[in-house]
Protein backbone atom coordinates (compact mmCIF):
# COMPACT_ATOMS: atom_id res chain seq x y z
CA UNK A 1 0.00 0.00 0.00
CA UNK A 2 2.76 2.48 0.92
CA UNK A 3 4.58 2.37 -2.47
CA UNK A 4 1.31 2.67 -4.41
CA UNK A 5 0.06 5.60 -2.30
CA UNK A 6 3.40 7.44 -2.42
CA UNK A 7 3.62 6.92 -6.19
CA UNK A 8 0.05 8.10 -6.75
CA UNK A 9 0.63 11.27 -4.73
CA UNK A 10 3.83 11.96 -6.66
CA UNK A 11 2.13 11.45 -10.03
CA UNK A 12 -0.71 13.75 -8.98
CA UNK A 13 1.67 16.53 -7.87
CA UNK A 14 3.62 16.28 -11.12
CA UNK A 15 0.44 16.28 -13.27
CA UNK A 16 1.13 12.77 -14.58
CA UNK A 17 -1.59 10.78 -12.76
CA UNK A 18 -4.26 11.14 -15.46
CA UNK A 19 -2.01 10.97 -18.52
CA UNK A 20 -2.39 7.94 -20.78
CA UNK A 21 1.35 7.64 -21.31
CA UNK A 22 1.92 7.31 -17.58
CA UNK A 23 -0.31 4.26 -17.23
CA UNK A 24 1.10 2.80 -20.41
CA UNK A 25 4.60 2.96 -18.94
CA UNK A 26 3.49 1.68 -15.53
CA UNK A 27 1.79 -1.42 -17.01
CA UNK A 28 -0.66 -1.72 -14.07
CA UNK A 29 -2.47 -4.83 -15.27
CA UNK A 30 0.59 -6.97 -15.99
CA UNK A 31 2.25 -5.67 -12.81
CA UNK A 32 -0.81 -6.50 -10.72
CA UNK A 33 -0.97 -9.96 -12.28
CA UNK A 34 2.64 -10.67 -11.31
CA UNK A 35 1.97 -9.53 -7.74
CA UNK A 36 -1.11 -11.74 -7.50
CA UNK A 37 0.76 -14.74 -8.88
CA UNK A 38 3.40 -14.31 -6.19
CA UNK A 39 1.18 -13.49 -3.20
CA UNK A 40 -2.19 -15.16 -3.73
CA UNK A 41 -1.17 -18.87 -3.71
CA UNK A 42 0.38 -18.67 -0.22
CA UNK A 43 -2.60 -16.80 1.22
CA UNK A 44 -5.07 -19.21 -0.36
CA UNK A 45 -3.22 -22.25 0.95
CA UNK A 46 -2.89 -20.71 4.43
CA UNK A 47 -6.63 -19.97 4.43
CA UNK A 48 -7.53 -23.49 3.32
CA UNK A 49 -5.29 -24.99 5.98
CA UNK A 50 -6.76 -22.79 8.72
CA UNK A 51 -10.57 -22.58 8.42
CA UNK A 52 -13.10 -21.02 8.78
CA UNK A 53 -12.48 -19.31 5.49
CA UNK A 54 -14.49 -16.10 5.96
CA UNK A 55 -15.46 -14.07 9.00
CA UNK A 56 -16.33 -10.39 9.25
CA UNK A 57 -16.33 -10.25 13.04
CA UNK A 58 -14.80 -7.12 14.57
CA UNK A 59 -14.11 -8.80 17.87
CA UNK A 60 -12.17 -11.74 19.23
CA UNK A 61 -11.39 -13.00 22.69
CA UNK A 62 -10.06 -15.90 24.66
CA UNK A 63 -11.23 -19.19 23.14
CA UNK A 64 -12.48 -17.60 19.90
CA UNK A 65 -11.04 -18.60 16.53
CA UNK A 66 -12.07 -17.06 13.20
CA UNK A 67 -9.51 -18.62 10.87
CA UNK A 68 -6.34 -17.38 9.19
CA UNK A 69 -7.93 -14.93 6.77
CA UNK A 70 -9.66 -13.04 9.59
CA UNK A 71 -6.51 -13.02 11.71
CA UNK A 72 -4.24 -11.81 8.93
CA UNK A 73 -6.41 -9.14 7.31
CA UNK A 74 -8.96 -7.98 9.89
CA UNK A 75 -7.09 -8.50 13.15
CA UNK A 76 -3.53 -7.70 12.05
CA UNK A 77 -4.40 -4.90 9.61
CA UNK A 78 -7.77 -3.25 10.27
CA UNK A 79 -8.08 -3.82 14.02
CA UNK A 80 -4.42 -2.99 14.59
CA UNK A 81 -4.93 0.30 12.73
CA UNK A 82 -7.93 1.03 14.96
CA UNK A 83 -6.01 -0.04 18.08
CA UNK A 84 -8.50 -2.88 18.65
CA UNK A 85 -6.25 -5.84 17.85
CA UNK A 86 -6.52 -9.05 19.88
CA UNK A 87 -4.59 -9.83 21.97
CA UNK A 88 -3.75 -6.36 23.30
CA UNK A 89 -0.05 -7.11 23.89
CA UNK A 90 1.32 -3.74 22.80
CA UNK A 91 1.11 -0.08 23.72
CA UNK A 92 1.26 3.26 21.94
CA UNK A 93 3.16 6.48 22.41
CA UNK A 94 1.75 10.02 22.17
CA UNK A 95 1.84 11.32 18.63
CA UNK A 96 4.29 14.07 19.49
CA UNK A 97 6.78 11.46 20.71
CA UNK A 98 6.12 9.34 17.64
CA UNK A 99 7.43 12.26 15.57
CA UNK A 100 10.21 13.39 17.90
CA UNK A 101 11.66 9.87 18.21
CA UNK A 102 12.92 10.24 14.64
CA UNK A 103 15.67 12.47 16.01
CA UNK A 104 16.92 9.41 17.90
CA UNK A 105 16.26 6.82 15.18
CA UNK A 106 18.23 8.83 12.62
CA UNK A 107 20.98 10.03 14.99
CA UNK A 108 23.62 11.32 14.35
CA UNK A 109 22.44 12.31 10.87
CA UNK A 110 19.24 13.81 12.26
CA UNK A 111 21.19 16.97 13.19
CA UNK A 112 21.10 17.76 9.46
CA UNK A 113 17.31 17.49 9.13
CA UNK A 114 16.87 21.31 9.13
CA UNK A 115 19.03 21.40 5.99
CA UNK A 116 16.47 19.20 4.23
CA UNK A 117 13.96 22.05 4.42
CA UNK A 118 16.29 24.16 2.26
CA UNK A 119 16.27 21.64 -0.59
CA UNK A 120 14.35 22.25 -3.79
CA UNK A 121 11.48 19.82 -4.38
CA UNK A 122 10.50 21.25 -7.74
CA UNK A 123 10.37 18.44 -10.34
CA UNK A 124 12.49 20.35 -12.82
CA UNK A 125 15.31 17.80 -13.03
CA UNK A 126 16.02 14.24 -11.94
CA UNK A 127 17.31 15.30 -8.51
CA UNK A 128 14.25 17.44 -7.86
CA UNK A 129 11.89 14.67 -8.93
CA UNK A 130 13.69 12.15 -6.69
CA UNK A 131 13.46 14.49 -3.71
CA UNK A 132 9.75 15.09 -4.34
CA UNK A 133 9.09 11.35 -4.55
CA UNK A 134 10.98 10.83 -1.28
CA UNK A 135 8.91 13.59 0.33
CA UNK A 136 5.65 11.93 -0.81
CA UNK A 137 6.94 8.62 0.52
CA UNK A 138 7.79 10.07 3.94
CA UNK A 139 4.67 12.18 4.21
CA UNK A 140 2.21 9.37 3.51
CA UNK A 141 3.85 6.91 5.96
CA UNK A 142 4.08 9.43 8.81
CA UNK A 143 0.56 10.79 8.35
CA UNK A 144 -0.87 7.27 8.01
CA UNK A 145 0.60 6.13 11.33
CA UNK A 146 -0.17 9.43 13.02
CA UNK A 147 -3.85 8.46 12.74
CA UNK A 148 -3.17 4.82 13.58
CA UNK A 149 -1.56 2.85 16.38
CA UNK A 150 1.62 4.83 17.02
CA UNK A 151 4.33 2.50 18.24
CA UNK A 152 7.81 3.96 18.19
CA UNK A 153 9.21 2.01 15.24
CA UNK A 154 6.20 1.97 12.93
CA UNK A 155 7.66 4.70 10.71
CA UNK A 156 10.59 2.49 9.70
CA UNK A 157 9.31 2.05 6.08
CA UNK A 158 10.12 5.70 5.36
CA UNK A 159 13.73 5.67 6.63
CA UNK A 160 15.25 5.00 3.17
CA UNK A 161 13.51 8.11 1.85
CA UNK A 162 14.72 10.14 4.82
CA UNK A 163 18.25 8.87 4.15
CA UNK A 164 17.98 10.02 0.52
CA UNK A 165 16.94 13.54 1.56
CA UNK A 166 19.62 13.75 4.26
CA UNK A 167 22.26 12.59 1.79
CA UNK A 168 21.11 15.18 -0.74
CA UNK A 169 21.28 17.97 1.85
CA UNK A 170 24.71 16.86 3.07
CA UNK A 171 26.05 16.76 -0.50
CA UNK A 172 25.02 20.38 -1.03
CA UNK A 173 26.62 21.45 2.28
CA UNK A 174 25.70 25.02 3.26
CA UNK A 175 25.16 26.92 6.51
CA UNK A 176 22.64 24.46 7.99
CA UNK A 177 25.12 21.62 7.55
CA UNK A 178 27.73 23.61 9.47
CA UNK A 179 25.21 24.37 12.20
CA UNK A 180 24.21 20.71 12.38
CA UNK A 181 27.85 19.71 12.73
CA UNK A 182 28.29 22.21 15.57
CA UNK A 183 25.26 20.76 17.36
CA UNK A 184 26.63 17.24 16.91
CA UNK A 185 30.00 18.31 18.32
CA UNK A 186 28.27 19.53 21.48
CA UNK A 187 26.14 16.36 21.78
CA UNK A 188 29.15 14.07 21.28
CA UNK A 189 31.16 16.03 23.86
CA UNK A 190 28.36 15.76 26.43
CA UNK A 191 27.92 12.05 25.69
CA UNK A 192 31.67 11.46 26.10
CA UNK A 193 31.66 13.33 29.40
CA UNK A 194 28.66 11.32 30.61
CA UNK A 195 30.28 8.00 29.65
CA UNK A 196 33.55 8.92 31.40
CA UNK A 197 31.64 10.06 34.50
CA UNK A 198 29.76 6.76 34.68
CA UNK A 199 33.00 4.82 34.28
CA UNK A 200 34.48 6.72 37.21
CA UNK A 201 31.40 6.15 39.37
CA UNK A 202 31.32 2.38 38.74
CA UNK A 203 35.08 1.75 38.82
CA UNK A 204 34.89 0.02 42.23
CA UNK A 205 31.38 -1.43 41.95
CA UNK A 206 31.52 -5.26 42.22
CA UNK A 207 29.88 -7.30 39.45
CA UNK A 208 29.01 -10.74 40.85
CA UNK A 209 26.82 -13.10 38.84
CA UNK A 210 25.31 -11.59 35.71
CA UNK A 211 23.73 -8.24 34.87
CA UNK A 212 20.17 -9.35 35.66
CA UNK A 213 20.80 -9.08 39.41
CA UNK A 214 21.53 -5.35 39.02
CA UNK A 215 18.46 -4.40 36.97
CA UNK A 216 15.27 -2.82 38.31
CA UNK A 217 12.06 -4.02 36.67
CA UNK A 218 9.55 -1.52 35.28
CA UNK A 219 6.46 -3.55 34.28
CA UNK A 220 4.49 -0.57 32.98
CA UNK A 221 7.09 0.08 30.27
CA UNK A 222 7.48 -3.36 28.70
CA UNK A 223 4.79 -2.94 26.06
CA UNK A 224 7.02 -0.31 24.40
CA UNK A 225 10.09 -1.25 22.37
CA UNK A 226 12.39 0.92 24.51
CA UNK A 227 10.74 -0.01 27.81
CA UNK A 228 13.66 -2.01 29.16
CA UNK A 229 15.88 1.08 29.01
CA UNK A 230 14.26 2.04 32.31
CA UNK A 231 15.64 -1.14 33.91
CA UNK A 232 19.21 0.19 33.82
CA UNK A 233 20.79 1.30 37.06
CA UNK A 234 24.20 2.66 37.94
CA UNK A 235 25.09 -0.74 39.36
CA UNK A 236 24.05 -2.47 36.15
CA UNK A 237 26.30 -0.16 34.16
CA UNK A 238 29.26 -1.61 36.09
CA UNK A 239 28.76 -4.76 34.03
CA UNK A 240 29.18 -2.66 30.87
CA UNK A 241 32.59 -1.12 31.54
CA UNK A 242 34.17 -2.18 28.24
CA UNK A 243 31.19 -1.07 26.10
CA UNK A 244 31.11 2.21 28.02
CA UNK A 245 34.82 2.73 27.40
CA UNK A 246 34.43 2.10 23.66
CA UNK A 247 31.40 4.40 23.56
CA UNK A 248 33.38 7.12 25.34
CA UNK A 249 36.22 6.78 22.82
CA UNK A 250 33.70 6.91 19.98
CA UNK A 251 32.11 10.10 21.30
CA UNK A 252 35.54 11.69 21.80
CA UNK A 253 36.35 10.91 18.16
CA UNK A 254 33.05 12.47 17.15
CA UNK A 255 33.52 15.58 19.29
CA UNK A 256 37.15 16.25 18.37
CA UNK A 257 36.84 15.22 14.74
CA UNK A 258 33.84 17.44 14.01
CA UNK A 259 35.04 20.51 15.94
CA UNK A 260 35.27 23.34 13.41
CA UNK A 261 35.63 20.73 10.69
CA UNK A 262 34.66 20.95 7.06
CA UNK A 263 31.76 18.90 5.81
CA UNK A 264 33.72 15.97 4.39
CA UNK A 265 35.98 15.63 7.42
CA UNK A 266 32.97 15.85 9.72
CA UNK A 267 31.11 13.13 7.81
CA UNK A 268 34.11 10.78 7.97
CA UNK A 269 34.56 11.36 11.72
CA UNK A 270 30.84 10.83 12.36
CA UNK A 271 30.98 7.55 10.44
CA UNK A 272 34.00 6.38 12.46
CA UNK A 273 32.23 7.39 15.67
CA UNK A 274 29.18 5.32 14.81
CA UNK A 275 31.20 2.29 13.68
CA UNK A 276 32.94 2.20 17.05
CA UNK A 277 29.68 2.90 18.89
CA UNK A 278 28.00 -0.04 17.15
CA UNK A 279 30.84 -2.28 18.33
CA UNK A 280 30.23 -1.02 21.86
CA UNK A 281 26.54 -1.86 21.46
CA UNK A 282 27.42 -5.36 20.22
CA UNK A 283 29.61 -5.96 23.27
CA UNK A 284 26.82 -4.69 25.51
CA UNK A 285 24.50 -7.28 23.95
CA UNK A 286 27.02 -9.96 24.93
CA UNK A 287 26.81 -8.75 28.54
CA UNK A 288 23.00 -8.76 28.34
CA UNK A 289 22.93 -12.25 26.86
CA UNK A 290 22.03 -14.00 30.15
CA UNK A 291 19.00 -11.71 30.43
CA UNK A 292 17.98 -11.67 26.77
CA UNK A 293 18.69 -15.26 25.85
CA UNK A 294 18.21 -18.69 27.41
CA UNK A 295 21.08 -20.32 25.56
CA UNK A 296 22.94 -21.41 28.75
CA UNK A 297 19.82 -23.28 29.84
CA UNK A 298 19.58 -24.91 26.41
CA UNK A 299 23.24 -25.96 26.65
CA UNK A 300 22.51 -27.47 30.05
CA UNK A 301 19.64 -29.50 28.58
CA UNK A 302 21.85 -30.75 25.75
CA UNK A 303 24.48 -31.90 28.28
CA UNK A 304 21.92 -33.61 30.52
CA UNK A 305 20.03 -36.92 30.20
CA UNK A 306 17.24 -37.05 27.64
CA UNK A 307 13.93 -35.59 28.77
CA UNK A 308 10.90 -33.61 27.62
CA UNK A 309 10.88 -29.82 27.92
CA UNK A 310 8.18 -27.71 29.57
CA UNK A 311 8.16 -23.91 29.19
CA UNK A 312 6.43 -21.91 31.91
CA UNK A 313 3.97 -19.28 30.70
CA UNK A 314 5.01 -17.17 27.70
CA UNK A 315 6.73 -19.05 24.87
CA UNK A 316 8.67 -15.98 23.66
CA UNK A 317 10.57 -15.59 26.94
CA UNK A 318 12.20 -19.01 26.41
CA UNK A 319 11.94 -19.53 22.65
CA UNK A 320 15.72 -19.81 22.42
CA UNK A 321 15.40 -23.06 24.40
CA UNK A 322 13.45 -24.58 21.51
CA UNK A 323 15.79 -22.99 18.97
CA UNK A 324 19.09 -24.22 20.44
CA UNK A 325 17.90 -27.66 21.52
CA UNK A 326 15.92 -28.21 18.29
CA UNK A 327 13.18 -29.89 20.31
CA UNK A 328 9.49 -29.25 20.83
CA UNK A 329 8.13 -28.27 24.23
CA UNK A 330 4.97 -28.27 26.28
CA UNK A 331 3.70 -24.82 27.30
CA UNK A 332 2.55 -24.47 30.89
CA UNK A 333 -0.24 -21.87 31.05
CA UNK A 334 1.07 -20.67 27.69
CA UNK A 335 -2.20 -19.57 26.09
CA UNK A 336 -1.23 -15.90 26.29
CA UNK A 337 -0.46 -13.04 23.92
CA UNK A 338 0.18 -13.99 20.28
CA UNK A 339 -0.11 -17.73 20.89
CA UNK A 340 -3.52 -17.34 22.50
CA UNK A 341 -5.42 -16.99 19.21
CA UNK A 342 -3.80 -19.88 17.34
CA UNK A 343 -3.92 -22.20 20.34
CA UNK A 344 -7.70 -22.55 19.86
CA UNK A 345 -7.48 -23.42 16.16
CA UNK A 346 -8.83 -26.82 15.10
CA UNK A 347 -5.90 -29.20 14.89
CA UNK A 348 -3.55 -26.94 16.85
CA UNK A 349 -0.64 -28.89 18.40
CA UNK A 350 -1.55 -30.38 21.76
CA UNK A 351 1.24 -28.60 23.61
CA UNK A 352 -0.72 -26.41 26.04
CA UNK A 353 -1.03 -27.72 29.60
CA UNK A 354 -2.41 -26.27 32.83
CA UNK A 355 -1.27 -26.61 36.45
CA UNK A 356 -3.10 -29.91 37.22
CA UNK A 357 -1.72 -31.53 34.05
CA UNK A 358 1.78 -30.27 34.85
CA UNK A 359 1.57 -31.61 38.40
CA UNK A 360 0.56 -35.01 37.03
CA UNK A 361 3.42 -35.10 34.50
CA UNK A 362 5.99 -33.88 37.02
CA UNK A 363 5.21 -36.76 39.38
CA UNK A 364 5.79 -39.49 36.78
CA UNK A 365 9.07 -41.46 36.48
CA UNK A 366 9.67 -39.94 33.03
CA UNK A 367 12.21 -37.09 33.08
CA UNK A 368 10.97 -33.59 32.42
CA UNK A 369 12.80 -30.26 32.27
CA UNK A 370 11.01 -27.04 33.22
CA UNK A 371 12.30 -23.57 32.35
CA UNK A 372 10.79 -20.81 34.45
CA UNK A 373 11.50 -17.37 35.80
CA UNK A 374 12.66 -16.76 39.37
CA UNK A 375 9.35 -15.18 40.31
CA UNK A 376 7.54 -18.42 39.49
CA UNK A 377 9.28 -20.23 42.38
CA UNK A 378 6.51 -19.74 44.99
CA UNK A 379 3.82 -20.98 42.62
CA UNK A 380 5.87 -23.98 41.49
CA UNK A 381 6.73 -24.96 45.04
CA UNK A 382 3.09 -24.89 45.99
CA UNK A 383 2.27 -27.11 42.99
CA UNK A 384 4.88 -29.84 43.24
CA UNK A 385 6.88 -29.13 46.40
CA UNK A 386 10.38 -27.76 46.82
CA UNK A 387 11.91 -31.22 47.10
CA UNK A 388 10.75 -32.03 43.54
CA UNK A 389 12.29 -28.95 41.92
CA UNK A 390 15.91 -29.80 41.14
CA UNK A 391 17.88 -26.86 39.73
CA UNK A 392 20.07 -27.91 36.80
CA UNK A 393 21.18 -24.42 35.69
CA UNK A 394 20.37 -20.74 36.14
CA UNK A 395 21.07 -17.56 34.20
CA UNK A 396 19.58 -14.09 34.10
CA UNK A 397 16.94 -14.87 36.72
CA UNK A 398 15.77 -17.92 34.72
CA UNK A 399 15.89 -21.46 36.11
CA UNK A 400 16.09 -24.90 34.56
CA UNK A 401 14.46 -27.53 36.79
CA UNK A 402 14.12 -31.28 36.46
CA UNK A 403 11.77 -33.63 38.30
CA UNK A 404 14.47 -36.25 39.01
CA UNK A 405 17.74 -35.31 40.74
CA UNK A 406 20.98 -35.13 38.77
CA UNK A 407 24.50 -35.41 40.25
CA UNK A 408 25.09 -31.64 40.19
CA UNK A 409 21.53 -30.44 40.75
CA UNK A 410 20.50 -28.46 43.83
CA UNK A 411 17.22 -27.54 45.49
CA UNK A 412 15.86 -23.99 45.26
CA UNK A 413 15.47 -21.65 48.25
CA UNK A 414 12.35 -22.35 50.30
CA UNK A 415 9.89 -19.65 49.28
CA UNK A 416 6.70 -21.70 49.31
CA UNK A 417 5.35 -19.98 52.42
CA UNK A 418 6.41 -16.49 51.38
CA UNK A 419 4.07 -13.81 50.15
CA UNK A 420 3.19 -14.55 46.56
CA UNK A 421 5.52 -12.81 44.12
CA UNK A 422 3.95 -11.53 40.87
CA UNK A 423 5.02 -13.27 37.70
CA UNK A 424 7.86 -11.68 35.79
CA UNK A 425 6.25 -8.93 33.68
CA UNK A 426 8.62 -9.75 30.87
CA UNK A 427 6.79 -13.03 30.54
CA UNK A 428 3.50 -11.06 30.44
CA UNK A 429 1.33 -13.26 32.63
CA UNK A 430 -2.20 -12.55 31.49
CA UNK A 431 -5.86 -13.15 32.14
CA UNK A 432 -8.04 -13.53 29.09
CA UNK A 433 -5.11 -12.64 26.84
CA UNK A 434 -4.58 -9.18 28.37
CA UNK A 435 -1.43 -8.28 30.31
CA UNK A 436 -1.58 -7.89 34.06
CA UNK A 437 0.38 -5.44 36.21
CA UNK A 438 1.27 -3.23 33.27
CA UNK A 439 0.79 -0.18 35.47
CA UNK A 440 2.70 -1.60 38.42
CA UNK A 441 5.55 0.24 40.12
CA UNK A 442 9.21 -0.44 39.48
CA UNK A 443 10.45 -3.63 41.10
CA UNK A 444 13.96 -3.91 42.54
CA UNK A 445 14.89 -7.57 41.99
CA UNK A 446 17.40 -7.65 44.86
CA UNK A 447 15.04 -5.91 47.31
CA UNK A 448 12.27 -8.28 46.32
CA UNK A 449 14.47 -11.31 46.80
CA UNK A 450 15.71 -10.09 50.19
CA UNK A 451 12.11 -9.92 51.45
CA UNK A 452 11.50 -13.60 50.71
CA UNK A 453 12.68 -15.88 53.53
CA UNK A 454 15.54 -18.12 52.50
CA UNK A 455 16.28 -16.33 49.24
CA UNK A 456 19.62 -14.68 48.65
CA UNK A 457 20.69 -12.36 45.91
CA UNK A 458 21.02 -14.45 42.76
CA UNK A 459 24.57 -13.24 42.42
CA UNK A 460 25.52 -15.21 45.56
CA UNK A 461 23.38 -18.32 44.96
CA UNK A 462 25.49 -21.31 43.80
CA UNK A 463 24.90 -21.62 40.09
CA UNK A 464 25.65 -24.07 37.30
CA UNK A 465 27.22 -22.00 34.53
CA UNK A 466 27.80 -22.71 30.83
CA UNK A 467 30.16 -20.46 28.87
CA UNK A 468 28.69 -18.71 25.85
CA UNK A 469 30.58 -19.11 22.61
CA UNK A 470 28.91 -16.22 20.82
CA UNK A 471 26.53 -13.29 21.29
CA UNK A 472 23.88 -14.62 18.95
CA UNK A 473 20.36 -14.30 20.29
CA UNK A 474 17.47 -16.59 19.52
CA UNK A 475 14.69 -15.47 17.20
CA UNK A 476 12.42 -14.72 20.18
CA UNK A 477 9.77 -13.09 17.99
CA UNK A 478 8.76 -16.26 16.13
CA UNK A 479 5.47 -15.94 14.31
CA UNK A 480 2.33 -17.85 15.18
CA UNK A 481 2.46 -19.91 12.00
CA UNK A 482 6.15 -20.73 12.44
CA UNK A 483 5.44 -21.94 15.97
CA UNK A 484 2.61 -24.15 14.78
CA UNK A 485 4.84 -25.72 12.15
CA UNK A 486 7.76 -26.36 14.51
CA UNK A 487 5.51 -27.61 17.27
CA UNK A 488 3.87 -30.13 14.99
Amino acid sequence: MFPVAAGAIYLFLTNQLFKKITWKRLRPFSGLLIILLIAVPWHVLATLRNPPYFSLSMHSGRGEYHGFLWFFFINEQLLRFLNLRYPRDYNTVPRIWFWLFHLAWLFPWSVYLPAVAKLSFRPLDRAGRTRLLALCWIGFVLIFFTFSTTQEYYSMPCYPALALLLGSAMAMEGVWIRRGTAVLTAIAACAAAAAVTILILVRNVPTPGDIFSALILHPSAYTLSLGHMEDLTLKSLAYLRLPLLLAAIAFVIGAVGTFRAGAKRAFVCITLMMLLFFQAARLALVDFDPDLSSRPLAEAILHSPEGKIIVDRHYYAFSSIIFYTNRTALLLNGRVLNLSYGSYAPGAPDVFIDDPHFKELWSTPERYYLVANFNALPRLQRLVGRENLNIVAECGGKFLFTNSPLPNSTLPPDVADAQRVPADPRQMSSLGGFPLSLQGPAVDFNTLASQVPGVRNTASVPQTRYILSSALLAPDQASLMAFRLTAS
